[in-house]
Order: structure tokens, then C-alpha cells, then sequence
């Protein structure tokens, strides 16, 4: 068996098309079968190197149960493979089926060459290509969806060993994980293979602070971003005129700028014709119900190389000046080892539009918050659509512009929270703001609504808390244009709040 050569590599289309331009000038005698495959299939009948090595799920018995389980906590070894080799294929379907815990909160990781931190550390679905852990089809080059088979076709290459796993680190059991990884082997890999990597990173925007999508270090080039976004708040994409800013090798300034997030993935006008998929980019999630984007863009055709480092950023809004969006994000790289270690994955990696429920109701805190102005009742919620955490809410009516309501909130130990609050709207309640520990968060709240309805969460961005009782008031500054002649206006409903780090 012959090593791998870089002149046995496939050369880049562009490439390629020049040299048969090249030898077509060349005269006839030199068009031999070899040089001119005759189209993108023309080449498969020209002897293969290495073998093939594959590993399954497949019921070692021989018998039709070709599935693993995963429960909580557990690792599952997909493949430790031997010598050198390059992954080619990757196929995977999960039951149950199109479970967003199970797709956010089981991960994938990839070790290359006995490395004790991954290369690979991503929750499933986004790995695969979908955000906010949905189950969705699209077809691209490297990656696609299709009827709940997930396929990888990343070249992933190692020297000596593959050793690639899946862990279960959320509360809902696998039941059944089916699987397929197909390996290309060589005897040795050209000196100057690099190494595969996908990054995962989630983040809410901070006021003057850009959303960071990889910072690493090294000689490599960078091949692809997936990226979702939320609005913490309401209903819109102005955080999509954020442009991405790329630092190549210690940069001061970016060398690269671009002209707004929907531009970067190849697409305009805040997708204003819908959702696509395309070889190299589309945009797979566009919700207008509550502003959400799931959007990719691979750099096959135009990979961006850096010798010594690279760092990508994107902004949000037009100044970053739209904080509270929820960002999650996928950065997918070749580059040599040793590879800095990655952020480590987030404690809730839920998307904000899948928690539904507060861990805090707010109808406990009765006893402990007092109002400035008007009464606090508890209300039952059961007579609308029992969608409210414990089927009931804390209810502040008779309040005023002004009027300030001090709720407690205990948190485990000092430090940094993201804070969400579930409330309700209707047509006769106002719109306030809120404090914790004396210090804004997030957006104005308003509650107008044409019906009695739930908010959802509701982020407020990330706070400083100490260990024990806080103190969160919310603040009463006035009501929508629209409720004139619904009563006062000013009503606030509390379903709840929610902490995690």
C-alpha cells in the first residue's frame, strides 16, 4: 500500500480546469485518458490508494439490531481506529426523533493523534449543520439533513489514530443511536495535512462588544461558520446588519470587513425570500414568530489561511449596539497541532426558544415583594390555555408610572447569571423595566398584547449576583399606545424567573 502524496491528491476544480486548459494548448498528444477524466465522475475508474475501513452500529450477532443506547452520562465510542487514515463519511440517526434536548445536549467530539483535548466538541445537531436543536432537511456540500439521517462528508485526516465519541450530558435518555463512519487508509499522510476542528461557542451580545466565533492559533485555514440567532426580546432581525470582522495572524485591525451578517453567508435583505440550502451557503431557519435565524456559509472555494493566528468576530446590530441576542455558532478549521483548548461548553445549552419553563414561580415570592404602589394577588391561570409554569402567576395590579415592584431572588453562589423572566401579556398591562441589584438588564418589557398570552422567556442578558437573596424590581414606566381604553394599562403578570450560568 503507497502513501498518500500531495500528487496524488485530488487538485482543487479551479486548479484542475486551468491545467486541461493548459494542456489542451498543448496539442492532442497530451489529452491522454488520465489528464482528461471527462467530467466531475470521470476519474472514478482510476486505481484508488489505502483501503477502506468502516465502523457501525451494526448488531454484532448478525441479527437486525443495529443500534446503541446513550443513557445520561454515558460515552459512546464510535470509532477508535489505528495507523493513518482519513474519515470520509459520516452518518448518524438518533430516536427519539427530533428531541431538541437530545440535539443540544448530546455531543459530539473528534481526537486526532492521541490528543487529550477534542477537536471536535459540538452538540449534534449544530455539528451537522442545524441550529437551535431542530431536525430539519437541507442539502449542502460537506453536510446535510435528510429524512433524520444526519451526513458528514468533512475530510477529517490523522496520522496514527481516530478516536471519536458521543456523550450524553442532558437528562433524556437514547434509545436508539445508529451509526456509520467510513475511514480511508493510508499507510502516511502528506507532511503537510492538517488537522480537522469544530468549535462550539453560545453567547448573549453585550453592548459594544462583538460576538466572538474562534480564536485559535497556529498555521491552518478556515472552511466554515454555521451560526443561529435570537433576539432576546420581541420580533425582528436588526442584529443581522452586524458585519464579521477577521484578525489574520496578530492583526490590529481586521483585514477583513464585511458589509452585514446575512451578506457574509451569501445571501441579502435579511433573507427576505425565505430559507434555501445551497452547496456552499443558506439559510435553513428563518422565523418570523420570534426572529430566529439558522444560517451557514462553507469556504470551500475560498478558504481564508493564516499562519500563526485568526481570530473572527461578528458584530451585532449596526455599532454592536443589539445586546441580549442569543448567538450559537459553529467554526469548522484545518489547522496543525498543538491546538489551544477550547471555551468549555456552556452549563444550558437549550436555545433560549426551547425553555419554556422558570425555576423560580413567581407566585412563591408573594410573601417577600412588596409594591410601592397598588396590590399583589396570586391569579390562576387555568381558565386560558395552561400555559403558565404552575398554572398560576404573580399578579401586580394598580400600579402607576413609577411605581416600583422589589421581588427576591436566591442564587446558588456569587457570580454571573443569565437571568430570564416568563410574564404575560393582554391588552391592559404596561410596560416596565428591569433592575438587578440596582443595575438596568436588558430590554424594556412590554406587555400589550391583543389576548391574554404568555411571553416565553424573556432574556435580560447576563447579571452579577452574590450568593443568597438579590434584589429584582421592576419598574412601571408607562403602557402601549395601543391599550387606550383597555383600563388603566399597567397591569404586570410574573409567571417566573429562570438563572443559569
Amino acid at each position: 500500500m503507497q502513501p498518500l502524496t500531495r500528487q496524488s491528491a485530488r487538485l482543487p476544480s479551479l486548479l484542475y480546469h486551468a491545467i486541461l486548459i493548459v494542456l489542451a494548448a498543448s496539442g492532442p498528444a497530451a489529452m491522454n485518458a488520465q489528464s482528461h477524466p471527462e467530467g466531475p465522475l470521470g476519474d472514478l475508474y482510476l486505481a484508488r490508494q489505502g483501503g477502506l475501513a468502516q465502523y457501525s452500529s451494526a448488531d454484532p450477532t448478525g441479527g437486525n439490531n443495529d443500534k446503541r443506547a446513550i443513557r445520561p452520562g454515558e460515552t459512546l465510542v464510535l470509532a477508535d481506529h489505528q495507523g493513518a487514515g482519513v474519515v470520509r463519511r459520516w452518518w448518524i440517526t438518533i430516536a427519539p426523533r427530533n428531541s431538541v434536548e437530545i440535539h443540544r445536549t448530546l455531543i459530539v467530539r473528534c481526537y486526532w493523534d492521541g490528543e487529550e483535548n477534542p477537536s471536535v466538541e459540538v452538540p449534534v445537531a449544530d455539528f451537522f449543520g442545524m441550529g437551535f436543536g431542530e431536525w430539519k432537511d437541507f442539502i449542502s456540500l460537506p453536510l446535510n439533513m435528510t429524512s433524520g439521517g444526519y451526513n458528514c462528508y468533512w475530510p477529517m485526516p490523522f496520522r496514527r489514530n481516530a478516536r471519536i465519541t458521543v456523550e450524553n450530558t442532558g437528562k433524556v435518555p437514547v434509545e436508539s443511536f445508529y451509526y456509520n463512519i467510513d475511514i480511508r487508509t493510508y499507510e502516511a499522510l502528506p507532511e503537510d495535512a492538517l488537522y480537522f476542528h469544530a468549535q462550539y461557542r453560545q453567547a448573549r451580545s453585550r453592548a459594544g462588544q462583538p460576538i466572538t466565533v474562534l480564536e485559535t492559533s497556529g498555521r491552518g485555514h478556515y472552511v466554515g461558520t454555521l451560526l443561529s440567532m435570537q433576539p432576546g426580546q420581541g420580533r425582528h432581525y436588526g442584529y443581522l446588519e452586524g458585519d464579521e470582522q477577521i484578525y489574520v495572524d496578530g492583526e490590529k485591525t481586521p483585514g477583513i470587513i464585511g458589509t452585514g451578517t446575512e451578506d457574509y453567508f451569501s445571501s441579502g435583505w435579511y433573507y427576505i425570500t425565505g430559507e434555501y440550502s445551497a452547496p456552499y451557503h443558506g439559510v435553513t431557519i428563518r422565523d418570523d414568530e420570534r426572529g430566529r435565524i439558522n444560517t451557514y456559509r462553507w469556504h470551500i472555494e475560498d478558504p481564508i489561511p493564516f499562519q500563526q493566528s485568526f481570530r473572527f468576530d461578528i458584530e451585532h446590530g449596526g455599532t454592536n449596539d443589539m445586546p441580549g441576542v442569543e448567538y450559537a455558532s459553529v467554526a469548522y478549521w484545518y489547522q496543525t497541532h498543538p491546538h489551544p483548548a477550547f471555551p468549555p461548553l456552556p452549563e444550558q445549552l437549550l436555545p433560549l426558544s426551547q425553555i419554556t419553563r422558570p425555576s423560580v414561580e413567581g407566585e412563591t415570592l408573594i410573601a417577600r415583594s412588596r409594591a410601592s404602589e397598588g396590590e399583589l394577588r396570586i391569579q390562576e391561570m387555568g381558565e386560558f390555555d395552561g400555559r403558565w409554569s404552575g398554572g398560576a402567576q404573580l399578579w401586580w395590579v394598580n400600579g402607576q408610572p413609577g411605581s416600583r415592584l422589589s421581588l427576591p431572588l436566591e442564587a446558588p453562589e456569587t457570580g454571573t447569571y443569565e437571568l430570564v423572566g416568563f410574564f404575560t401579556r393582554a391588552q391592559d398591562y404596561g410596560i416596565f423595566r428591569l433592575l438587578a441589584n440596582g443595575q438596568p438588564a436588558g430590554h424594556l418589557v412590554d406587555g400589550y398584547a391583543e389576548r391574554v398570552e404568555p411571553t416565553g422567556p424573556v432574556s435580560f442578558g447576563r447579571v452579577n449576583l452574590k450568593q443568597g437573596t438579590n434584589e429584582i424590581v421592576l419598574e412601571l414606566l408607562g403602557k402601549d399606545a395601543r391599550s387606550a381604553g383597555f383600563g388603566d394599562g399597567y397591569l404586570v403578570g410574573i409567571d417566573g424567573f429562570l438563572l443559569y450560568r
